[in-house]
């Protein structure tokens, strides 16, 4: 069988329509630029950005490619926001790395977007955080994305509603400095879009992966399903994760002792203590390292979950009991009945019982406040364990002092020599019964029939008691917890092993047994 011979002119012909069809194939595909944002009425100030910055080309050629495509109305917001207009918008020296930070080197269709996704954009400076919420929407970073799925032959156009830019966040401090746990949190939370955003300021106190872990071993549930919607319901774990942040930067350069500052969720305000060791406090829990600064606010990292629960303390404040809480700062005692995980009684004196007290004593509440006791005379008034008036019995009961109180139900309710005119006012964390004068600590405490003495105070690693004879001793927080004991005349004490903070240590050798209040640093 002859080879049929194909005329020159009949190939070159038959060669240049096949190239005009590849070319027409070509220029028939559509594009992320030409066919969506060029066309599109509502992306006029995006489309004038990225031919500016030579992108249109990029999104024209590239294959492969998801852009969140901010609206004009988008621009016009970042423009009133940073005091400018699309002109200075369009003179941003970053510019181009702003423009990136909105592509995607692959196609990621809306049924692909899940929540808690970390994306990277073509911009390496920052990842891209999307969140998909419980009632269906996405954002991307702080963004909500309006429309989706404009797909073409290079790829896929999602529509947001602001201009994203990658700017550190206090987002970034907790993933990128392993805060698993908390961004896990912020994530189930779906706080996401509130704490990426770029031109807001926050101060977050961040608990540690540990202190997340102590609370899935209280609830009782491993740590992985603590931020279950089952476990905590998304808008109470909203009201936890809110309550670590305030809406303002405040370094640890600002924070003073017994600050009462709002955060973002505004269930409960925040308490701050300054020790004078120099330790801090937010709350219960104990600041363990400062200023970790963001483009967007500063993070503080804590050891304790904060809770919004309204505790002993709130009480007293929330009630005018001025006096009261004034000497709770004082004395440094704050974080102790802060506490939520503890539950306490406590018999609160009113204002005017400690105007009668310090005019007893020849002085004002300044002078009360500078009492050297002050802090044993207000344990004194507070009991372990949430006691009802219902519960109350005729006799003593053990304060967190070390020293008895003696209740006497004969005639309404005593105190000591206090009366309660108003009881079970209860909070979260315990109950409070209103007493109409400050009890103090009876004699009995220290009238000792051996000599002892403790030192150092404040103290580090070891403590000593000296005593003329063996004394038998045990050591409580100021929950009550016995977190030490043992038998000792003049021999040291090991405290390695103790967190900082204010602890009482109880000894025998007297009517009641001596009680002493130490610190460890």
């Amino acid at each position: 069988m002859k080879r049929k011979i194909t005329p020159f002119g009949v190939l070159k012909s038959t060669l240049g329509a096949i190239a005009f069809f590849a070319v027409s194939s070509i220029y028939a595909q559509t594009n992320v630029f030409d066919d969506v944002i060029a066309t599109s009425p509502d992306h006029n100030y995006l489309e004038a950005a990225l031919v500016q910055e030579g992108l249109d080309v990029a999104l024209q050629t590239s294959p492969e490619l998801t852009v969140f495509a901010p609206t004009d109305q988008a621009f016009t917001d970042i423009a009133t926001a940073l005091g400018t207009d699309i002109n200075g918008l369009l003179e941003l020296p970053n510019l181009s790395d702003i423009l990136t930070y909105h592509v995607l080197g692959a196609v990621v269709p809306s049924s692909a977007v899940t929540n808690g996704l970390i994306a990277e954009p073509l911009s390496t400076t920052n990842t891209l955080k999307l969140t998909v919420t419980g009632n269906g929407e996405v954002y991307v970073n702080q963004a909500k994305v309006s429309a989706v799925d404009l797909t073409t032959d290079n790829g896929v156009v999602h529509v947001i509603d602001g201009v994203v830019l990658p700017n550190e966040t206090v987002v970034d401090v907790a993933i990128d400095n392993g805060f698993n746990a908390l961004a896990s949190a912020v994530i189930s939370s779906e706080l996401m879009p509130v704490l990426t955003n770029p031109l807001a300021t926050y101060t977050v106190f961040a608990p540690t992966d540990q202190a997340f872990q102590n609370l899935a071993d209280l609830v009782g549930v491993p740590l992985n399903a603590l931020f279950d919607p089952a476990v905590i319901p998304t808008a109470s774990l909203q009201a936890v994760l809110g309550t670590h942040v305030l809406g303002a930067i405040v370094p640890s350069a600002d924070v003073t002792n017994g600050a009462i500052v709002d955060n973002i969720v505004g269930i409960n305000t925040l308490k701050l203590t300054v020790k004078s060791s120099g330790d801090v406090f937010v709350n219960q829990a104990q600041v363990t390292a400062v200023d970790v600064n963001s483009d967007n606010g500063v993070v503080h990292v804590i050891n304790s979950v904060l809770l919004p629960d309204e505790t002993v303390v709130d009480i007293a404040i929330d009630n005018g009991f001025s006096s009261l809480a004034t000497a709770v700062i004082t004395a440094e005692l704050m974080p102790a009945l802060t506490d939520p995980y503890n539950l306490f009684t406590v018999f609160a004196p009113t204002n005017d019982a400690f105007d009668n007290l310090a005019a007893a004593l020849g002085t004002d509440i300044n002078g009360l406040l500078a009492l050297p006791n002050l802090a044993d005379i207000l344990l004194y008034h507070v009991v372990g364990g949430a006691v009802l008036s219902t519960d109350l019995t005729n006799g003593n009961v053990p304060t967190l002092n070390g020293a008895d109180i003696t209740v006497d139900l004969s005639s309404g309710v005593m105190i000591n020599d206090a009366m309660v005119t108003t009881a079970d006012v209860e909070a979260d964390n315990g109950v409070v019964h209103i007493i109409d004068k400050v009890l103090l600590p009876g004699a009995g405490i220290s009238e000792q029939s051996i000599d002892v003495s403790i030192y150092p105070n404040p103290a580090t690693e070891k403590l000593y008691i000296e005593s003329s004879a063996d004394v038998d001793f045990y050591i409580t927080d100021l929950s009550g917890s016995v977190v030490k004991r043992g038998t000792t005349g003049m021999n040291e004490i090991s405290i390695s092993n103790l967190n900082s903070g204010a602890y009482l240590i109880h000894t025998s050798g007297s009517k009641n047994g001596q009680v002493y209040r130490f610190i460890k640093q």
